[in-house]
């Protein structure tokens, strides 16, 4: 059987984090939860602690201080999933925007079809499909998605998405600790890699759903960092050799 890891980062989530628990620990695939709580005021990391007397095998919490990005967040997480030997690593919101559900198919198409990055893609496909978003918001999303493909050629529709499994493989290769953004950056700069050192990729249609319960991390600085940071991410690709080697975060 596999060891299947969800890595959670939270910022003030104390409204999704309980569901979100029992949604991912209620699922007919087993997966282990790591949240990594930034500091969260609200009392988020309390109510895991409590949940961890219920859920004694499958809940895992790092607390940090403060509000260090959503880009270290993950990089913490990845480097636990490895020293853990878990086979199949996985990144998903706290806030509903991603169906918990989809992790079974994004685990599939890893597990089972040959796939090593599996990535829940709210463009692929004729549809756009996004719930509860307003316009300029989304217009901003998918335009975004298309100026990264437009710059680095990689053939991915949804750059942006924060909903996906990793192969372990995948992780142990890229250089973990050269990864340059922190907020929604990273997550264009994690496929970027990917794809250049080969490994196979598909993205999954899933249904995105604005939060309904706590408020946006969206921020100005975030934008700019994913906008102006993909030409440099182009242009330190040229002196990438991208040999495949395992790295050592053990």
């Amino acid at each position: 059987m596999s060891k299947n890891l969800v890595i959670i980062p939270t910022f003030n989530e104390k409204e999704n984090i309980e569901n979100m628990i029992r949604k991912v620990s209620s699922l007919s695939v087993s997966f282990d939860l790591l949240i990594i709580d930034d500091g969260s005021p609200d009392g988020t990391a309390q109510i895991v602690k409590k949940l961890q007397n219920e859920f004694t095998k499958n809940l895992f919490l790092v607390e940090r201080k403060g509000k260090l990005g959503l880009g270290t967040a993950y990089i913490h997480g990845f480097k636990y999933a490895l020293k853990n030997n878990y086979d199949f690593i996985f990144e998903m919101d706290c806030d509903f925007s991603h169906d918990p559900n989809d992790l079974i198919k994004l685990l599939d198409a890893c597990q089972n079809k040959g796939y090593d990055l599996a990535i829940g893609s709210r463009y692929v496909g004729s549809l756009v499909n996004v719930i509860n978003w307003p316009m300029k918001r989304l217009l901003l999303s998918y335009f975004a998605s298309n100026y990264v493909e437009f710059i680095t050629g990689m053939p991915i529709k949804d750059a942006t998405a924060g909903f996906k499994c990793y192969k372990r493989e995948v992780l142990e290769t890229l250089k973990l600790n050269d990864i340059r953004f922190v907020g929604y950056g990273f997550q264009i700069e994690m496929k970027f890699n990917a794809w250049k050192y080969g490994f196979k990729i598909i993205e999954i249609p899933i249904i995105f759903r604005d939060r309904t319960e706590g408020d946006s991390k969206m921020s100005k600085g975030i934008i700019a960092e994913a906008i102006w940071g993909i030409i440099k991410l182009k242009i330190y690709s040229f002196f990438e050799g991208y040999k495949r080697e395992k790295q050592n975060y053990l």
